[in-house]
């Protein structure tokens, strides 16, 4: 049986950790089979909220798609909120603007963006994911959604008043032993 070269350097990690960006992608901007969630110009406009840890990671994440632009970047630490910002727009060298808030409400309230990420601290999660269902906007939230069963069933409830809306939450490292 002959060694696919390229697979048998896959490993389950490297695969979930490519596969996340591109999957979320997939999700909110459908494929030829899912209906196109697109905004201006066949581009996605993304928030994403909680900057300053795994939030970095989603920011570079999104930059690598070439259909995504990362509209705003969400953190109530204003010179985390700062840098970010500056490394956003020293990446896409102008092609588009990146705005930089404190409140999530603010960029929700943005009818130009079509979608959030969010990777602010898990007590955060399942409120930020209400609300941008609520807003109209798809999410990526990372794990845990919700800290209650209380919280949950008021995510889902959002989200089914929102048939229209891709919500998806991250499970990353979950074979690595680290979850």
């Amino acid at each position: 049986r002959k060694k696919n070269s390229t697979m048998s350097n896959l490993t389950r990690r490297s695969f979930l950790k490519y596969s996340l960006t591109a999957g979320a992608t997939a999700m909110i901007c459908g494929t030829g089979a899912t209906p196109r969630v697109f905004g201006a110009n066949d581009r996605l406009r993304i928030a994403v909220a909680g900057v300053n840890g795994r939030g970095g990671g989603h920011i570079s994440g999104w930059l690598e798609q070439p259909n995504v632009e990362v509209a705003c970047v969400i953190d109530p630490d204003t010179r985390v909120l700062r840098a970010r910002v500056e490394g956003v727009e020293k990446k896409v060298a102008g092609r588009y603007k990146c705005k930089g808030v404190t409140d999530v409400r603010m960029a929700l309230d943005d009818p130009s963006l079509d979608a959030i990420s969010i990777a602010t601290p898990n007590h955060w999660h399942s409120l930020m994911t209400i609300w941008a269902a609520q807003a109209g906007k798809h999410v990526y939230v990372e794990r845990a959604a919700a800290l209650t069963a209380d919280d949950a069933k008021a995510m889902r409830a959002a989200c089914e008043a929102h048939p229209e809306l891709v919500v998806q939450v991250g499970h990353q490292y979950c074979s690595s032993g680290l979850a």
